[in-house]
């Protein structure tokens, strides 16, 4: 979003550092959508296996480390 034309040629500190560090390693994208698909992105799950996964939950008190007895 261009506020006008005093400020379309502004480009912040952080900007100029990522462009350049892009410039530097053009792979750097590649491997953060990979480092991201790795931990993040998982495969969709099928309706059984939501269903077997809520029903194998066991349920846990409000407060773990105080006994009952």
């Amino acid at each position: 979003m261009k506020f006008s034309k005093q400020f379309s040629l502004y480009e912040s500190e952080a900007t100029q550092f990522i462009n350049s560090l892009k410039q530097a390693n053009p792979a750097l994208e590649q491997s953060q959508r990979d480092g991201r698909a790795l931990l993040w992105d998982k495969a969709p799950t099928d309706l059984e296996t939501q269903q077997r996964s809520k029903e194998s939950r066991v349920e846990q008190q409000a407060y773990v480390y105080q006994n009952k007895g």
